[in-house]
């Protein structure tokens, strides 16, 4: 084969980023089989060689093009180019993959790529561990501040130069940020207190449908979801659903740079894995605080798959919606599945066994003499236990039950009349110690005992500064207070059981009700009709007492070996 040598400047371009003709020569011939020092020889001069061997030659070329193909977002085509070696297969790919990689269109940087995508490796892996993970972590600290770098331990002022460069050849990314600002601020803002750019407020999304076809009035995301949430009535599932769309679009805004109905696929993966780990961590999560609060955070940690599985099923629903209303043209999280979310659709382990619940009984009797509870708090708090306990019923219809939903039947029977879980109507059994406890609970707030006295709008838990109830929020910080209490009390002589009550919520009340009323003998399909399950086969998931029976079963009939 006779190979021509091009003399063009080892270092000119006809397009930046790109390997002059000579280099491109030189890699080919390469390829065909020419010795790497020949090929340094033909197409580099003396002064270009100086302290170089070939093949480093060889190799700055190839990372050359890996790097173009990344930059493009062809990491299919940087992998092949990076494997690139002296066959006949790569004669005959070469010429391809070259043609290919020439006419890919130059990517845009956006907020939310891997800073590694577009810095030097050395560089992004230092911002990184200052917390630095994408563009949007780094973009509002190089045009805002002077020395800005000196704070970031071993990036130093070249590589402080490497990154405005960078922003220097991209100026739109600047101008995105400062958009952004009200956002990007460690301080998420809430939903009933977000604003949105208006540059990212979805008026111009890219998947909107044409407005002309549009069902609704909403001429951006933010109105559209307004719109969905208003669809259920339940306030319990309009803040669930809220929470899930809130999150959706701080994170569309903050880390991709995209309105929400700007969305893809990709994004929608990728939020998966968000909702896996999110990060930052300090803009992302924090314990609970009030909404109004500035320490207010998104999440309170990295949630399970099954709780991934959750969000991703209601954002799922959600734009379904939005297309069958025509506002947008397509639903990105269509299809996105979570491996590992496949469990009951109850945690039966998230129960305290009989021995446990007596304990943790016996440490609320004495809240107000041996932890420091006051005595109405002390009080209520027993009251809660009590009441959930023996009537299994959620945080969210507790909070909400009143005096005159108590009614009694022909056979004296006393029973809660409620509204419960997809606003289906209901009944729950008072048995003796669910009434038992609010008689004790209503003479502590001075409230009369007897029935025919009651007010029946009086909410069933009271505050303890007046007559009004209390949160379902409220019940729930109550009620971790009281088993962090309880944690510190068995942490010494029982650990294990320690930290299961630091997990437990109010929602667990709900499972040893059931737990301990299977293990007791009752029916099946009584439990379910009590807990208002939808199927008898979530109910099923309490009876501990088969597992029990079916280890200890197998166990005697495989003995240990003497």
């Amino acid at each position: 084969m006779r190979t021509v040598q091009i003399t063009v400047p080892a270092h000119q371009s006809t397009n930046a980023g790109w390997p002059n003709a000579s280099e491109v020569a030189a890699l080919r011939a390469w390829v065909e089989g020419i010795a790497a020092t020949e090929v340094a020889a033909r197409y580099w001069t003396a002064q270009e060689r100086a302290g170089r061997n070939a093949r480093g030659l060889l190799a700055g070329v190839k990372r050359q093009l890996a790097a173009w193909a990344t930059n493009r977002g062809r990491l299919d085509l940087a992998q092949a180019m990076a494997a690139l070696r002296p066959s006949a297969q790569s004669r005959k790919g070469l010429t391809a993959l070259l043609g290919n990689l020439e006419r890919l269109s130059p990517a845009t940087p956006l907020l939310g790529d891997e800073l590694k995508r577009w810095l030097p490796a050395r560089a992004a892996r230092t911002l990184r561990g200052a917390g630095m993970r994408t563009l949007a972590d780094l973009t509002l600290r190089v045009p805002r501040r002077r020395r800005w770098w000196s704070v970031i331990p071993g990036l130093g002022a070249a590589g402080a130069r490497q990154v405005e460069a960078f922003f220097a050849a991209h100026p739109a990314l600047t101008e995105r940020a400062r958009a952004l600002i009200t956002i990007q601020q460690p301080d998420l803002s809430p939903w009933e207190h977000l604003q949105v750019p208006e540059l990212l407020d979805g008026s111009q999304g890219r998947y909107r449908a044409p407005a002309r076809d549009c069902l609704l009035r909403a001429n951006n995301d933010y109105d559209a979801i307004t719109a969905w949430l208003q669809l259920h009535e339940s306030s319990a599932t309009q803040r669930a659903y809220r929470k899930e769309a809130e999150r959706l679009l701080l994170w569309a805004i903050a880390e991709q740079g995209r309105a929400l109905s700007s969305l893809s696929t990709e994004d929608a993966t990728a939020y998966r894995r968000f909702l896996r780990q999110p990060s930052p961590r300090m803009r992302w999560v924090g314990p609970a605080r009030p909404r109004s609060s500035s320490e207010w955070r998104p999440f309170a940690g990295a949630l399970a798959p099954r709780s991934v599985a959750y969000a991703l099923s209601v954002l799922n629903a959600m734009f379904r919606w939005l297309v069958e209303q025509r506002y947008l043209l397509a639903n990105p999280f269509a299809g996105i599945k979570v491996r590992g979310s496949a469990a009951a659709a109850v945690d039966a382990r998230r129960a305290f066994s009989a021995g446990e619940w007596r304990l943790v009984r016996v440490i609320a009797d004495g809240l107000e003499w041996s932890y420091g509870w006051t005595p109405s708090a002390a009080q209520r708090m027993r009251f809660v236990l009590d009441f959930s306990y023996a009537t299994g019923l959620r945080a969210s219809e507790l909070v909400n039950a009143k005096l005159g939903q108590v009614e009694r039947d022909q056979a004296e029977l006393a029973w809660l009349r409620l509204r419960g879980k997809g606003n289906r109507e209901g009944r729950v059994a008072i048995p003796a110690l669910a009434s038992q406890a609010l008689d004790r609970h209503l003479l502590e707030r001075k409230l009369p005992v007897s029935p025919s006295r009651w007010d029946s709008s009086t909410r069933l838990v009271g505050s303890l500064d007046a007559e009004t109830g209390i949160t379902a929020a409220r019940l729930w910080a109550m009620v971790k207070r009281f088993f962090a209490t309880a944690a510190k009390v068995v942490q010494e002589d029982n650990p294990t059981l320690a930290e299961k009550l630091l997990r437990a919520s109010p929602h667990w009340m709900r499972h040893t009700h059931a737990t301990h009323l299977l293990d007791s003998g009752a029916d099946l399909a009584a439990v379910r009709d009590n807990l208002r399950h939808a199927s008898i086969t979530t109910t099923s998931v309490y009876l501990h007492s088969d597992d029990v029976r079916r280890a200890s079963q197998v166990g005697a009939a495989f003995k240990r070996r003497e």
